[in-house]
C-alpha cells in the first residue's frame, strides 16, 4: 500500500507539474525532454530497489537514484507550492471580474468576461518559481556529497536548582542515531568518533537506533565505535530500527538470536545497554542517576519500554538524566510523570535531514509537522528535554541543512 501511495503521489504531482512545464515551453521540444527524465528518473529507483532489496547493505547506485529521484521531488514541489499560491490569486482575481462583469449592464461585456474568465499565468512567477525550485535541488545533491558527514558539535549549558554540589560542571555528551548500515566512509566515521572523545565529557550517552534493521550491520565497525571513552563510561537504549521489526524474520527465534547479538557487541565495544534501568553516579556525598528505557513512542512505533519500572528504585528528589529514543515519550509519559526527571536525552526525528537552520534565530524542517520537539533544547515545568539531530542517515543518503550532531551539555548549579 505505501508503494501504490508512493506512485499516485508522483503521478499527481508530474501531471500538475507538466502542465506548468507546457504552459512555460510554448511549443518547445525541452518539455517532452522534462518528463521522459522525471519518468526515468522514478523508474530507476523502482528497479534499483528491485535489484537490491536488502536496505542493510550500502549500495551507491541505489543510494543515488534514491538522492537524484528526492532532489528532483523537493524541486517539484517548491516550484508547485509557488505556482499553487498564484493559481489561487488568479482565481480570486478572476471571481473578482466576473462579479463586477457580472453587475454590470453590458451583456456583451459580460460574455467576453465569461471568455477570459482566469488572467493567464505570470511569466515572472513561473520564471521566479523555477529558480527557487534549484535551491533545494543543488542542497539535496550537495547534501549527499559532503553535507552527511559534516558533524557539528552543540554545546548548552543547563542550570538547575537542584543539582548536586558535586555534580556542578558535570559534561555530558550525547550522540543517536547511528544508522551504522549507511555509513559508506569509515574515515569520515572514525574522524566524528575521535571529536566526540575530543570533548572529554564525563560520560557518554546514546540515544537509539545503532543499526538500521540487524546486528550483522555492526560487523568491522567495532573498533571504531569501541573507541568511545568517557570517564563514568558509555550508555546506550534501544531505538525503534534496533529491534528488528522491520525485518520480515523467518522465525520468532531468529529475531531473538539478532537481538541477543546486537546486545552481545555493545558489550563487546564497552557500552553499557539500559533496558528499562537506572545507574547511580558518585560524586563523593552526592549522585546522579542516569535511567534507560526501552523505545516508547507515539503513533505507530512500538510502545516498549518501561518508565515506572526504569525509576522503581529512584525517589523524587533524586538528580535524573533520562534517555529515550523517541521524543514523544516526553509528551507521553515523562514530564508530567511524578518522578521528576531534570533531563531527557532523546533523537529519533534526524530532523528529517533536511531544513533550514540559522542558529539563535530560525529552525524549520518538514519534519516539525510531525513531532512538536525535533530539534534542540525544550524546557517545560522546570524539566529539560535535548532532541539531537542525529549522528548518521537513513533513506536519504545525506543531510541538507541538519547537519549530523554531537550533543555536548554541561550541567550548572543554579
Amino acid at each position: 500500500m505505501r508503494f501504490i501511495y508512493i506512485i499516485g503521489f508522483f503521478i499527481i504531482v508530474e501531471i500538475y507539474a507538466f502542465q506548468l512545464i507546457r504552459v512555460l515551453a510554448k511549443g518547445h521540444w525541452w518539455k517532452w525532454v522534462y518528463l521522459a527524465v522525471s519518468i526515468l528518473i522514478f523508474l530507476n529507483v523502482v528497479l534499483q530497489f528491485y535489484l537490491s532489496p536488502d536496505r542493510t547493505q550500502v549500495v551507491p547506485v541505489r543510494d543515488f537514484a534514491v538522492t537524484l529521484f528526492l532532489a528532483f521531488l523537493a524541486a517539484k514541489t517548491v516550484f508547485l507550492l509557488i505556482m499553487f499560491f498564484e493559481d489561487i490569486v488568479r482565481i480570486v482575481e478572476g471571481v473578482i471580474s466576473l462579479s463586477r462583469k457580472h453587475n454590470s449592464t453590458d451583456l456583451e461585456g459580460m460574455s467576453d468576461a465569461s471568455s477570459s474568465f482566469l488572467p493567464s499565468r505570470r511569466s515572472f512567477i513561473a520564471k521566479t518559481g523555477l529558480a527557487l525550485a534549484a535551491l533545494p535541488f543543488g542542497a539535496i545533491l550537495y547534501g549527499a556529497w559532503k553535507g552527511k558527514y559534516n558533524y557539528q558539535v552543540r554545546e548548552y549549558e543547563l542550570s538547575f536548582d537542584d543539582l548536586p554540589e558535586e555534580f556542578n560542571g558535570y559534561k555530558i555528551s550525547q550522540i543517536s542515531d547511528i544508522h551504522v548500515g549507511s555509513f559508506d566512509d569509515k574515515d569520515e566515521v572514525a574522524y566524528a568518533i575521535d571529536l566526540v572523545n575530543k570533548q572529554q565529557s564525563d560520560v557518554i550517552l546514546f540515544t537509539g537506533d545503532l543499526v538500521n534493521n540487524v546486528a550483522r550491520e555492526l560487523y568491522g565497525w567495532e573498533d571504531i565505535l569501541g573507541r568511545l571513552k568517557a570517564k563514568d563510561g558509555v550508555f546506550s537504549v534501544l531505538g525503534n530500527h534496533d529491534y528488528g521489526d522491520y525485518v520480515n524474520w523467518v522465525s520468532q527465534s531468529e529475531k531473538r538470536k539478532n537481538l541477543e547479538e546486537l546486545f552481545q557487541i555493545q558489550k563487546n565495544m564497552g557500552w553499557r545497554l539500559m533496558m528499562d534501568e537506572a545507574h547511580e553516579i558518585k560524586r563523593g556525598t552526592d549522585s546522579l542517576h542516569i535511567v534507560g528505557v526501552q523505545n516508547y513512542g507515539g503513533g505507530r512505533f512500538p510502545k516498549y519500554g518501561n518508565l515506572d519500572k526504569a525509576s522503581a528504585s529512584l525517589s523524587d528528589s533524586s538528580f535524573k538524566v533520562l534517555m529515550s529514543h523517541d521524543p514523544s515519550h516526553w509528551e507521553l509519559q515523562v514530564k508530567d510523570h511524578p518522578k521528576k526527571f531534570h533531563l531527557t536525552l532523546s533523537g529519533h526525528t534526524h530532523g528529517m535531514q533536511f531544513g533550514v537552520e540559522i542558529p539563535g534565530f530560525f529552525k524549520w524542517s518538514p519534519v516539525s509537522f510531525v513531532y512538536k520537539r525535533w530539534a534542540g533544547i525544550y524546557k517545560e515545568l522546570d524539566q529539560f528535554l535535548n532532541v539531537n539531530r542525529g549522528f548518521g542517515f537513513i533513506g536519504y543518503s545525506g543531510r541538507a541543512g541538519i547537519w549530523p550532531e554531537i550533543t555536548v551539555i554541561t550541567l550548572k548549579r543554579a
